[in-house]
Order: C-alpha cells, then structure tokens, then sequence
C-alpha cells in the first residue's frame, strides 16, 4: 500500500509504502513531464538506498535527496500509522 505524504509546486508527488517486513519504507517520487511523460525515483528508508531513478538531472535528485533526508522521520512514523490522513486523524 502507498500512501501520500506531499504534491510540491510543480506537481511533483511523494509517496511513500507502509512499513515493510523488513522494517524499510518505500519513498516513491513521480514528477510529470510533458517530453518524457514522467520523470521518477525510488529511496528506501532507513537506509537511503536509491534506485529506478529515471529523468532527473544531478541538481534535482541532490533537492529530492535532501528533502527526503529531512522529511525521513516523519515519514517513517506515517508509515507506521497508516499515512499521514490516518496519523493525523483526518
């Protein structure tokens, strides 16, 4: 299951899994693009290991690294709450 965690300005969307057997969260990243259709990118926490990274330039992917890098607590808390609706009781 992906829940969703943010759409940023330029329409690009964060995702990320529940909380896996093995204690990983799966971050997926998607931004659409009118060429390529959609650029996109894979992170597993907690340990950062990327992959199927598609599209993006070095400057983007040094944004969504350190975005994620920021963003990786509450990520994985929201993943073992059932995404941020659930965790925020929305």
């Amino acid at each position: 299951m992906m829940y969703p965690y943010v759409t940023l300005n330029d329409d690009t969307e964060i995702t990320h899994s529940e909380m896996l057997p093995d204690g990983r969260v799966k971050v997926y990243i998607e931004t659409p693009d009118l060429k390529d259709g959609f650029h996109n990118a894979t992170c597993y926490l907690p340990d950062y290991t990327w992959e199927n990274i598609n599209g993006y330039s070095d400057a983007e992917m040094d944004y969504y690294k350190q975005f994620v890098c920021d963003n990786a607590h509450l990520i994985m808390e929201f993943s073992r709450e059932g995404g941020i609706l659930n965790a925020s009781n929305f």
